[in-house]
C-alpha cells in the first residue's frame, strides 16, 4: 500500500482550497511552484500587480552648509539650487555652542538679544548671494528678497521655504523668527506695515545671526 501525503493549498487568488494526493513512489514529488500555481491559474499580471516594490520616496540626507540638508527640499531661484536644512537637525549643547560661536553670535542666537540699530554689517549691504544662519550655516534668505527698509537692521520680505521657524512671543505683541535648523534667533517679523514688497512683510534680523556668500562662491549653489 502506497504512503499519501496530503497537502492543503490555500490559493493566493479566490479559488476555493484544494487537497492534493501525491504518491512519492509512483509519481515525482510536484515543485513548490506547480503546488501554488498550476498551469494557466495565475495570470501573468499576479506578480507585477501583487509583489510590486514599493517607489523610495525619502530624501536621502547629504552634508553641507554646516549641517544636514534633504535633496528633495531644493528651491530653484534665479537659475541658482539652495540647499533646504531639514527642520531641527542641528542640535548642540549650550557648552558646544559657546565654543563655535563667538560672544556676541551667542547672546544673540543662543539668548535672543538684540544688536544696536544701524551697526550691523549688511544693514546698508546688497551685494547679490545668499544669507546663511551664523549658527549652522543653513541659507536663510536670497539676496533678491532684501530690501531698504530704514529700520536700522538689515530686511527680507520673504525667507527661504522651510528654512525659518515663526513663534509668537509670550507677550503676544511680536512674532519671533528662527533658523528651523538649529534654532538660532533671527529676529522678528512685522506684516501690515505698507511696505511696496510682494509679501508685506519686513523679517527684522540681526546682521550678527548671518554670514554672507557671495553669487559667485561654492557656498550659495
Amino acid at each position: 500500500m502506497g504512503m499519501h501525503i496530503h497537502i492543503l493549498r490555500a490559493s493566493p487568488i479566490s479559488s476555493p482550497s484544494k487537497t492534493i494526493i501525491v504518491d512519492p513512489i509512483t509519481k515525482p514529488l510536484p515543485t513548490l511552484s506547480k503546488l501554488l500555481f498550476p498551469p494557466n491559474s495565475v495570470p501573468t499580471t499576479f506578480f507585477r500587480t501583487h509583489f510590486r516594490p514599493k517607489p523610495f520616496t525619502g530624501s536621502i540626507p547629504t552634508v553641507g552648509f554646516g549641517g544636514f540638508f534633504h535633496q528633495s527640499k531644493r528651491a530653484f531661484r534665479g537659475g541658482t539650487v539652495v540647499a533646504m536644512a531639514a527642520p531641527g537637525l542641528v542640535q548642540k549643547s549650550e557648552d558646544e555652542w559657546r565654543a563655535i560661536l563667538s560672544p556676541e553670535q551667542f547672546h544673540i542666537l543662543r539668548e535672543k538679544g538684540t544688536e544696536y540699530p544701524s551697526t550691523g554689517k549688511y544693514d546698508k549691504f546688497y551685494e547679490d548671494g545668499v544669507y546663511n544662519c551664523a549658527g549652522c550655516g543653513t541659507p536663510l534668505y536670497k539676496s533678491t528678497t532684501k530690501f531698504n527698509s530704514g529700520c536700522g537692521w538689515p530686511a527680507f520680505f520673504e525667507g527661504l521655504p522651510g528654512a525659518i521657524n515663526r513663534t509668537p512671543d509670550p507677550d503676544g505683541r511680536r512674532t519671533e523668527i528662527t533658523c528651523a535648523a538649529c534654532g538660532g534667533h533671527l529676529g522678528h517679523v512685522f506684516k501690515g506695515e505698507g511696505f511696496p514688497t510682494p509679501t508685506n512683510e519686513r523679517h527684522c534680523v540681526n546682521s550678527i545671526s548671518l554670514t554672507f556668500a557671495p553669487a559667485n562662491s561654492n557656498a550659495s549653489s
